[in-house]
């Protein structure tokens, strides 16, 4: 297997690195201004509009035989791939010396078209759904949604023998048997509700296999995998099942990085090692130790109050709350608060933020249960 060397990677990041996207909240006039100044290396088109009439791109890089088709932020409030995306047309614009091979390897030997917004509406108010209320990774099959026309459009006109589908998860995923966090998962999706392992899934998942050994180096039990229950309506299961090996990335979460800015270097990549296998590899045979990969739980919080009192049916007793911080936007800014994910005891789940909690009072934590 062909790996990108990390030291390289690690060094030549900064140099790559798109300043002027941060944080979660990316919307359509955050990236219209760098599409617009790209080079004549990448072809740019407007390919429709959403439901509210916001442009949505496709960009185009290479002339190889190997066709690769990546979108991202098809839920408006998943938007860590998005800035990954921009770190990536940075690394093609640059040309880095010390990693130009790699370079000529993905753009002699494929071609690649990306999506970097396509659901700009749902972005705006930061939520998973379209203008109207469509989840679109579960519009595959009815394609109700102009966003999920638009997608279908391109993957049949396109016909790209490899897809990259990318998400954020919540904070709530750790590595099954670890305290850590789930930073990257990747899933190979089903085409079938047997789960069949078909030539076209060890080809995704021989992929993965690649993705995951460079993440190991740089974040070691900090990678998981997704259960592949075949969902009839979801995009990456529709599209393994039409013949188009679709790899699923999740963003996860990284110790105080809470808008995913030092998780889309690891998304970065994922991505970039996965296009350069894809490249380069002579085979697709290396699929088994994707199942070596640990499952995602769900046993992480972003913070667990010990010992807190609490009064319930006029009882008084001393429990433990978990807290998932979520976003949303008030007044066009995007706020973070404390959201109630767990009461019990939490003496099985995992925290970098543990709060002894005897002395305070619950009425005072602004605590949300929505």
């Amino acid at each position: 297997m062909i790996s990108i060397a990390i030291k390289t990677l690690e060094l030549l990041y900064k140099e790559n690195l798109e300043k002027n996207l941060k944080g979660r909240r990316i919307l359509f006039k955050d990236i219209d201004p760098l599409i617009q100044k790209l080079s004549s290396k990448f072809q740019k088109e407007i390919l429709g509009y959403s439901e509210n009439n916001l442009p949505i791109y496709k960009i185009s890089i290479g002339t190889g035989k190997i066709k690769i088709l990546i979108w991202s932020q098809m839920h408006g409030n998943e938007s860590t791939g998005t800035k990954a995306l921009f770190d990536l047309f940075n690394f093609f614009e640059k040309n880095n010396e010390e990693l130009s091979e790699i370079i000529r390897s993905v753009l002699t030997n494929c071609t690649i078209q990306f999506i970097p917004l396509l659901n700009p509406d749902g972005a705006i108010k930061f939520i998973r759904e379209n203008a109207k209320n469509i989840d679109l990774n579960r519009d595959a099959v009815k394609r109700e949604a102009k966003e999920s026309k638009l997608l279908r459009e391109v993957l049949d006109s396109f016909n790209p023998k490899f897809c990259f589908n990318l998400h954020d998860q919540r904070s709530i995923f750790n590595v099954e048997g670890t305290k850590n966090p789930t930073t990257i998962s990747f899933l190979a999706p089903s085409e079938d509700i047997e789960r069949t392992v078909t030539k076209g899934r060890k080809e995704t998942m021989s992929v993965i296999v690649a993705m995951n050994s460079l993440l190991q180096q740089v974040i070691p039990s900090q990678v998981g995998r997704y259960t592949d229950e075949f969902y009839p309506t979801a995009t990456g299961d529709n599209f393994q099942k039409l013949g188009h090996n679709t790899i699923l990335i999740e963003a996860g979460h990284y110790k105080d990085d809470f808008d995913r800015d030092i998780t889309r270097k690891y998304n970065f990549y994922a991505l970039l090692q996965g296009i350069y296998f894809i490249a380069t590899a002579k085979d697709y045979v290396n699929y088994k130790p994707y199942y070596e990969i640990p499952n995602n739980d769900t046993k992480f919080l972003d913070i667990i109050y010990k010992n807190i009192k609490i009064t319930e049916n006029n009882r008084n007793q001393i429990t433990d709350i978990g807290i998932q911080l979520k976003f949303k936007v008030i007044a066009q800014k995007l706020v973070m608060y404390k959201c109630i994910e767990k009461v019990g005891n939490l003496s099985d789940y995992y925290s970098y933020n543990y709060i002894s909690a005897e002395n305070l009072d619950i009425t005072e934590l602004e605590l949300s249960n929505s």
